[in-house]
């Protein structure tokens, strides 16, 4: 027994010596943070779990209430984190032993020696027991492959949940800044109405010629058919809004409209924190931690499996007086000798696997890095382009102002009053569209940081 033990004990060694050597990661997929950032940093406040209320409108935190909790996309990342989780305790089952239990019933006429037939009828009850001894750590190994999947997987749903939530966002702001177009295109058909009723009047009374009247005319139509447009876009996205938040195609109710929306402050994050705010980053980090699972699986297929095995049961036959107990006690080592290469290629792919996901990591964190900055970048250089819209506006409305009164007067012809109120409608249009654009890259860059430190679990 002890010499039994002994060969054993020497061919696991020698096994173990001829198993392959985990190598270290690729240098090049080693990530850095940077101490500070490139662009502006505009910090004004602290972290809030639901940033979404900064922009100081209720709806807009019922529609991401809403968004959240009955969100598609969300239902099916809740479904994927359960069937990991059932995975896991998959593979944490191997960690116990499995008890089977087997009843065999037969009924048999046969002959004996002597050629007269005798029968028998018997029932055998058995119960087998089986149990693999994790030597080598491959079955500690499948469980934290599977728990890291787990958390990978509930790392993507956070992810998923931040994405719903600042296109919810966003689409809701974008909601109300084409209300507010359709709003300054209405007050601007209604000036151009009452123009073209003064052209008319002066051209019926023979002051002005046919020409005004047409301008006048061609300029409120001009305006008038782009309400059915905006309106077009405003249907398409109340139907975004009401997919993202689960329901058939429906009005949208709004708060107090696009002028009433205020910027969020903005957290102070350094980009050593945002490796730990971000949830891809998270998901590429346990995405990686299970690649290393499974290559230290993959070692240590080419190590013995120490499997033991145990039955009893009982023999009740007819042909017998008393039933017969019967039982046995075993166990087997499993140790590869001859593999034609599979368990080298299986251990290369998982090598290789470890480092696609090693190279995916570093990948996602230099591009939250970009995310952040270019949002950063984006919010600096609206501010200045707000700063120079806003100037143009005050000076276009004096152009229109002067051409107005130059009309009036008689010292100017009527197309230059036109050419005014189109170049002050476009400024206005420009100047709506520019605020919807600063309202959505705070959006964009909450969602750059990680939203929050704390979203809804799956």
């Amino acid at each position: 027994m002890k010499s039994g033990s002994f060969v054993v004990a020497l061919s696991a060694g020698a096994l173990a010596a001829c198993a392959p050597t985990i190598g270290p990661r690729p240098p090049m997929s080693i990530s850095e943070a940077p101490a500070q950032w490139k662009e502006a940093y505009p910090a004004s406040g602290a972290t809030e779990s639901a940033w979404w209320n900064g922009f100081g409108d209720p709806q807009l935190s019922i529609l991401v209430a809403a968004a959240q909790a009955q969100n598609l996309d969300l239902a099916i990342a809740a479904a994927r984190v359960a069937e990991a989780r059932a995975q896991e305790k998959v593979a944490r089952s191997q960690l116990f032993p499995s008890l089977n239990g087997n009843v065999g019933a037969s009924d048999a006429r046969m002959l004996n020696a002597f050629g007269v037939a005798n029968e028998s009828a018997s029932v055998q009850p058995l119960f087998q027991a089986a149990y693999e001894v994790d030597l080598f750590g491959r079955i500690s190994s499948q469980i934290g492959a599977a728990s890291a999947n787990v958390a990978a997987t509930q790392a993507a749903g956070r992810a998923a949940t931040l994405a719903v939530t600042s296109a919810t966002a966003s689409g809701y702001i974008t909601l109300l800044a084409l209300d507010a177009r359709r709003e300054l295109l209405a007050q601007t058909v209604v000036s151009r109405r009452e123009a073209l009723r003064i052209a008319r009047d002066r051209a019926e009374a023979g002051y002005t010629s046919q020409l005004e009247l047409r301008q006048a005319e061609a300029e409120y139509r001009a305006t008038e058919q782009q309400i059915p447009a905006v309106e077009a876009l405003i249907a398409r996205q109340e139907h975004a809004l009401s997919l993202l938040t689960g329901q058939n195609p429906t009005a949208i109710v709004r708060g107090a409209g696009f002028s009433a929306l205020k910027r969020p402050l903005v957290p102070h994050v350094l980009p050593s924190e945002l490796v730990r705010r971000r949830p891809d980053i998270s998901q590429a980090e346990y995405n990686l931690a299970a690649t290393d699972a499974n290559l230290r699986v993959a070692r240590a297929n080419f190590l013995p499996q120490l499997r033991l095995a145990a039955s009893a049961g009982a023999v009740i036959s007819s042909a017998l007086q008393d039933p017969v107990t019967i039982w046995s006690v075993g166990g087997s080592i499993l140790a590869p000798l001859f593999q034609r290469g599979r368990l080298t290629g299986q251990f290369d792919a998982a090598t290789a696997q470890r480092d696609q996901a090693a190279f995916a990591y570093r990948r996602t964190v230099l591009t939250a890095f970009r995310e952040v900055e270019d949002q950063l970048s984006n919010i600096d250089r609206l501010h200045a382009q707000s700063q120079a819209l806003e100037a143009q506006q005050a000076a276009v409305a004096d152009v229109l102002r002067h051409a107005t009164n130059r009309y009036r007067a008689g010292y100017s012809p009527y197309l230059e009053q036109v050419d005014a109120q189109r170049a002050l409608l476009s400024v206005d249009l420009a100047l709506l569209q520019l605020q919807a654009d600063r309202l959505n890259a705070y959006v964009a860059l909450y969602q750059a940081l990680g939203g929050t430190v704390q979203l809804p679990e799956l």
